[in-house]
C-alpha cells in the first residue's frame, strides 16, 4: 500500500469505497446533428473514497445520445469489486487489470468508457494525495493556458442559416477566436452552410465542421473539395470509425486536416490509426479513451509518429478540468519555433450540470482557459448537484 505521512504517522492508504451517480435531464429544446436528436444530457460521475479520508472525482463521459446506465452498471457490479481495498497509486496496475477482466465483452466501448472514470478518480487521489495537479505528476505543463474553441451549432426546430451566423457571431463576441460548426445533414446543404457562415464571419475566424460519421468516402469528398476554398482547419468525423481506408483515401485529397478518434478507445484501438497515418489530428476523448493513464499512452505513440493530438472534450466540468490537466502535459508536435499548439474543445451547447458541478471553476478568461493547478484534476465537486441530477 501507498505509504503516507498524515500527522507524523506513516499510513498506508487504500480505496474504501467507489460510489456511481447516473446523471440525466431533458434539454428544454432538443437539439439535432448528424446520428440522431439530443433529447437530454447525460454522464456517469464516478467518486473513488479512500480510508485516508481523500476521495478521488471522475467521469465516464455520455456521446450524443447514450444512456448512463450502462457504464455504471459495468463499474458497480464489474470494476468496483476488483478496486475496493487496493492502492489508489497503483494506477497502472489497476487500468491493466481492468481491461483484462471486461477484455472478452469489452476491448473499447462501454466497458473502457467505464474505466475512464475511474482512472481520472484514481489520478485525482494521486494529486491529492501529494498535493499536486496532475499535470505535475504525468510530466509537467507545456503551457497553463490553453486556446478553446466553441462546440455549438446543433440544429433546433425551424433552424435557419442565419441561426448559425447569429451563434457564431456571439462566441466571437465573448472572445472565442475559433468555432466548430455541426453538418452532416445532407451534402448540398452542408456545403452551402460553410460558405455561407464562412462569408458571414470573416477569412481570419479559425473555423472547424465535424459530421458525426454521417457520411461515407464518396459523399464525404464532394464536401471537402467544395468547401475547399472556405480554409477549414479540420474536418472532425467525416465516416464511421470502421471505415480506416476512406480516412486513408480522404486524407489525400485535400489541405483542410482529417480528424477523428472520439469512437476509438485506448492504445490498442488507436495503434493501427497511427501507425498507419490514417488521420492528421487525433481527437481522443479523456473521459472515454481509457483515462489519463491510457491517454498518456495514445499521446507518446502518437508523437513518435509525429501526429498531431487535438481531444475530443464534451463532458461536465469533471471531465474539462480532467483533459485541461491532460492538454497542458501534451508537447506540441513537433516541438518547434511557432508550434501548432493543442486546444480544448468548449462545449456551448445546453448542459444543465456542466458548470454547476465544478462550482463555474472552468471558463474562457480573455480568449483563453486556465488550466486548474490545485492538487489532482484541481476543481471541486458540489454534490448538491449530484443529488438533483441523479436518476436515483
Amino acid at each position: 500500500m501507498t505509504k503516507l505521512r498524515v500527522g507524523g504517522i506513516k499510513t498506508e492508504m487504500k480505496i474504501r469505497d467507489v460510489i456511481t451517480y447516473a446523471l440525466r435531464e431533458t434539454l428544454a429544446d432538443p437539439t439535432a446533428y448528424g446520428n440522431g436528436i439530443i433529447k437530454e444530457r447525460c454522464s456517469v460521475i464516478v467518486k473513488i473514497e479512500t480510508d485516508e479520508g481523500i476521495v478521488g472525482w471522475g467521469e465516464s463521459m455520455c456521446h450524443g445520445t447514450q444512456p448512463p446506465e450502462p457504464a455504471r452498471i459495468t463499474i458497480d457490479s464489474w470494476l468496483k469489486p476488483l478496486l475496493i481495498g487496493r492502492d489508489p497509486f497503483d494506477v497502472e496496475v489497476l487500468w491493466e487489470e481492468m481491461y483484462n477482466l471486461t477484455r472478452q465483452v469489452g476491448q473499447g466501448g462501454i466497458a473502457v468508457n467505464a474505466m475512464s472514470g475511474v482512472d481520472i478518480a484514481l489520478w485525482d487521489i494521486i494529486g491529492k494525495a501529494v498535493q499536486k495537479p496532475v499535470h505535475k505528476l504525468i510530466g509537467g505543463a507545456f503551457r497553463t493556458e490553453i486556446q478553446p474553441y466553441a462546440t455549438g451549432f446543433y440544429r433546433k426546430e425551424n433552424f435557419t442559416y442565419q441561426d448559425s451566423i447569429d451563434e457564431a457571431k456571439m462566441y466571437l463576441e465573448d472572445g472565442f477566436k475559433a468555432f466548430k460548426l455541426v453538418i452532416g445533414f445532407d451534402v448540398k446543404d452542408d456545403i452551402k452552410f460553410v460558405h455561407t457562415v464562412r462569408e458571414a464571419v470573416g477569412d481570419d475566424v479559425l473555423m472547424m465542421v465535424d459530421a458525426n460519421c454521417a457520411y461515407n468516402a464518396g459523399t464525404a469528398r464532394r464536401v471537402l473539395l467544395e468547401t475547399e476554398d472556405a480554409k477549414l482547419n479540420f474536418f472532425e468525423e467525416p465516416l464511421p470509425p470502421e471505415d480506416l481506408e476512406g480516412y486513408k483515401e480522404l486524407k489525400t485529397l485535400t489541405s483542410t486536416y482529417i480528424a477523428a478518434g472520439e469512437n476509438v478507445f485506448g492504445k490498442i484501438g488507436f495503434r493501427h490509426w497511427i501507425s498507419g497515418h490514417v488521420l492528421d489530428i487525433l481527437q481522443p476523448e479523456l473521459c472515454s479513451c481509457g483515462g489519463i493513464t491510457e491517454m498518456k499512452k495514445v499521446a507518446a505513440m502518437a508523437q513518435a509518429y509525429n501526429t498531431m493530438v487535438i481531444p475530443h472534450v464534451w463532458g461536465s466540468g469533471i471531465g474539462q478540468a480532467a483533459s485541461l490537466q491532460y492538454i497542458a502535459s501534451l508537447p506540441p508536435t513537433p516541438l518547434c519555433l511557432n508550434p501548432m499548439e493543442p486546444m480544448i474543445e468548449f462545449d456551448k451547447s445546453e448542459h444543465p450540470f456542466r458548470n454547476d458541478l465544478v462550482y463555474g471553476r472552468v471558463r474562457m478568461e480573455n480568449g483563453m482557459v486556465k488550466v486548474p493547478d490545485g492538487p489532482g484534476i484541481g476543481v471541486e465537486v458540489n454534490e448538491e448537484v449530484l443529488k438533483r441530477f441523479s436518476v436515483d
